[in-house]
């Protein structure tokens, strides 16, 4: 194809400027000259005067032209939002500017990414000087960050004959982040959030906590925590107040090698791990604890040193939003290593990654041995949903049977292998990719609840 022809092509797939012929327009030429063709056969017509006929009334349509708008006299502006959730609809608006005396009727192409939904092309009528805002509804499956900047309009008049195209420059950024739905359910409900896997966060118990300040005693207070020495010093009944143990160190790694680009019902392993540490994060956080992420596969990626309050939420989700799964494996050795050297206080870990995975990486029982010394461990993976139904199957036939037969093995061994380090006090847990937040907050609840930390 030519560079013209190319050209010419990229303006009937709306991209650049131009004005196109309508197929209003193709189906009446190809009828008139249709007809005269056929009469210059049947009746001698001259050749000349169908050539000259046929150009007649490719210029007459040329009036159509006319009746649209000057390109200088419509106008339009995109407004989305800076930052998307992965999967949820997003309404996308667009104002239309018509400030000619011709009405028109229109087509709209938004150059969002491919990845996006893309219900186009919008179509609708405009009237003259008149504005209206065209709406279309997207979503974004892929985190990461995109750069929207062409809309393309093509407009018609009512005769319809010819279209012209104009291209919009409109430059926007957006922020595809996970998908934060369960962390918003926690911080609304936390104790409605937790009954899901039966956890309840217990009430302080008196007199346990930290020391928080001396106060006059009123009716209600329990009389065992009667600071007497200060009662008698002041001749008035004062009571201690104690306020819940914070300051607790959470952190969270996130393996982001090649097993975790494992594809489940909606996204993969790495989406889910992530959807679930920001929960953990935000239910950390909403208890004063000390939360830190590190992110890595072959080598660390991301890590966000520890802090607390719910702003270093935003600080954690702005530097993990666009982690991409790596297509290398894991080096556990490394991480566990690196950590020893930024995490000197006696923290929980908690890593999100693949149990099978892990399971056979030997050279990291040595490191989490030395770990186990000062920090509390547990690791959460997603259950193999596969592995589950080959188990659960009836064997019909002996295919079926030997499937069933090589499943059920499989798990054995991985809970043989996990016995294996549970006895090194490393902890594991598998749960369904629907529960996996669940799991994970219910587990740091418990051990914050048992003052294992």
């Amino acid at each position: 194809m030519t560079k013209s022809l190319k050209n010419l092509w990229e303006r009937f797939l709306f991209r650049d400027r131009g004005i196109v012929p309508t197929k209003n327009l193709l189906i009446l030429f190809l009828l008139f000259s249709t007809v005269f063709i056929i009469l210059a056969f049947l009746r001698d017509l001259s050749w000349t005067l169908v050539l000259f006929l046929n150009l007649l009334f490719i210029s007459i349509s040329f009036i159509d032209l006319m009746l649209l708008p000057n390109n200088k006299q419509l106008k339009m502006k995109r407004n989305l939002p800076e930052e998307m959730e992965r999967g949820l609809p997003y309404s996308i608006n667009l104002a239309i500017d018509n400030n000619s005396s011709h009405p028109i009727g229109y087509r709209i192409i938004d150059g969002i990414p491919q990845s996006f939904r893309r219900p186009f092309p919008l179509t609708g009528e405009l009237r003259p000087n008149l504005s209206i805002v065209q709406s279309y509804e997207t979503k974004a499956p892929v985190r990461g960050d995109y750069k929207i900047q062409e809309l393309y309009f093509r407009f018609r008049s009512r005769i319809g004959l010819w279209e012209r195209q104009i291209t919009f420059k409109q430059e926007d950024t957006v922020k595809v982040i996970p998908d934060l739905t369960e962390t918003k359910q926690y911080l609304e409900n936390a104790q409605r959030y937790l009954m899901y896997e039966g956890v309840k966060i217990r009430k302080q118990q008196q007199g346990v906590g930290e020391f928080s300040k001396i106060r006059s005693y009123v009716v209600g207070d329990d009389p065992r925590k009667i600071n007497w020495r200060q009662t008698a010093k002041l001749y008035e009944v004062m009571t201690n107040e104690y306020e819940p143990e914070h300051g607790k160190y959470i952190t969270i790694l996130i393996d982001c090698g090649r097993m975790m680009g494992a594809e489940l019902t909606k996204g993969n392993r790495l989406e889910k791990a992530l959807e679930a540490a920001l929960v953990v994060v935000a239910a950390a956080l909403q208890k004063g604890d000390y939360v830190s992420v590190l992110a890595f596969s072959k080598n660390v990626k991301v890590f966000v040193p520890a802090g607390k309050g719910m702003a270093h939420l935003h600080k954690i989700l702005y530097s993990i939003y666009n982690l991409q799964v790596d297509a290398v494996e894991a080096n556990y050795g490394e991480v566990l290593q690196y950590l020893q050297t930024v995490q000197k206080k006696r923290s929980l870990i908690l890593l999100f990654s693949d149990v099978r995975t892990f399971l056979h990486e030997e050279s990291a029982l040595i490191y989490l041995k030395k770990l186990r010394q000062r920090h509390l461990f547990l690791m959460i993976g997603i259950e193999d949903e596969t592995l589950r139904t080959r188990i659960q199957e009836e064997p019909h036939n002996v295919q079926a049977t030997m499937i069933k037969s090589v499943a059920q093995k499989q798990m054995i061994l991985k809970k043989r292998e996990k016995i294996k380090w549970e006895q090194q006090g490393l902890q594991m847990l598998e749960a369904r990719e629907e529960q996996l937040a669940v799991s994970a907050v219910s587990s740091y609840i418990q051990i914050m609840n048992r003052g294992l930390l």
